[in-house]
């Protein structure tokens, strides 16, 4: 019963296979291997994108960091939710790899910023010139850290106010794939089609080993990119064995199919729950993470019998009254099954 994170879960088999395959022999490194062509052309023809840049970093910190260090200067802000990924969970590394750029918070329900709050903040910005950080970059996550998903019309509403603005924008697509299948959009229509600049296309979230794919849509910030990874230590020499999976990734829709499977077992489990006399859900669920709450007493029961998931906030415990209220993060992964869930509903239930 693992619903701490889909980061636990285990690579797919496929992309097992391929970093079987890539072993064999040499290869050319740091990115010059046959493999990493395929998936340039492959991304490329995902995202309509034939002049699109396509670059392999190993985590989602280095995807974001990196991509949004080509976008801003230190003294520039990035305007992103107040939960987002890049101000809670990335211990200040875009702030690091821009040199010193500042975080805008913005607000917005479940965690998907309010157009009104990001032209507020725009406006409010660089309002003494020099004395102020100046306007830098917008960052959209999706799916957010909340289990909700952008629209297309959302993305594209954003996109507008920054670009009238003359503001770059950044997506955190860590669960992209999540994203795409929920909406049954195209992925050019929720990127550059919207007014994305640059994309951090997420896969270690999603069956594989460990790696990201950063996608410039403006081509121009390559050289850039290029050498931001490298100075910034993210350039693997043995490359070709993140080319491999992401390879695999992209072949026969697998980054679709395997997101499909993750959505699907967090519907199972959303469902379940919100049938419960005593528990409710507290977010939408429109990807693969559930957000709910139920009694003190029942989550004793379902931790002591080895499920495995975070209380939301965490400044929660299992000591006090059984009959509280206390909420939590349950996280699907592609290979999360019916009986895992099956059970937790069961401990949930009592």
């Amino acid at each position: 019963m693992f619903f701490a994170s889909d980061n636990g879960g285990p690579a797919a088999p496929e992309v097992m296979d391929a970093l079987l395959r890539a072993n064999q022999g040499v290869a050319m490194p740091y990115g010059a291997d046959p493999i990493m062509d395929s998936v340039r052309e492959k991304l490329r023809r995902v995202f309509e994108a034939p002049d699109a840049e396509v670059f392999l970093v190993a985590t989602g910190t280095a995807a974001n960091s990196l991509g949004l260090a080509t976008l801003v200067q230190p003294w520039q802000t990035i305007y992103c939710h107040h939960v987002a990924h890049i101000e809670e969970d990335e211990c200040g590394a875009p702030e690091f790899f821009t040199g010193g750029a500042k975080l805008t918070l913005l607000n917005g329900d479940f965690a998907k910023i309010d157009p009104e709050s990001l032209q507020k903040a725009i406006d409010f910005t660089a309002r003494a010139g020099v004395h102020n950080v100046q306007k830098g970059a917008l960052s959209i996550t999706t799916a957010t850290e909340m289990g909700t998903v952008y629209t297309v019309d959302e993305v594209t509403t954003l996109c507008s106010i920054a670009k009238a603005n003359d503001i770059p924008c950044h997506m955190d697509g860590a669960r992209f794939a999540n994203t795409v299948v929920r909406l049954g959009c195209s992925p050019a229509d929720l990127t550059w089609k919207a007014g994305i600049d640059v994309l951090s296309f997420g896969g270690t979230k999603n069956g594989l080993l460990g790696v990201e794919a950063v996608v410039l849509f403006n081509h121009e910030l390559a050289w850039e990119f290029e050498l931001r990874r490298k100075r910034g230590g993210h350039l693997f020499s043995k490359h070709r064995f993140l080319s491999a999976q992401m390879d695999a990734y992209l072949t026969d829709d697998l980054w679709l199919n395997l997101a499909r499977k993750a959505n699907a077992a967090a519907d199972r489990l959303a469902a379940g729950i919100a049938g419960i006399d005593g528990a409710s859900l507290t977010s939408p669920t429109q990807a693969n993470i559930v957000f709910a709450k139920w009694p003190r007493a029942r989550h004793k029961a379902a931790q002591d019998a080895g499920a495995k998931y975070y209380f939301w906030p965490f400044d929660q415990s299992l000591e006090g009254d059984g009959d509280e209220m206390l909420s939590a993060r349950l996280v699907c992964n592609w290979a999360t099954s019916d009986s895992e869930i099956d059970q937790l509903l069961s401990l949930i239930a009592g």
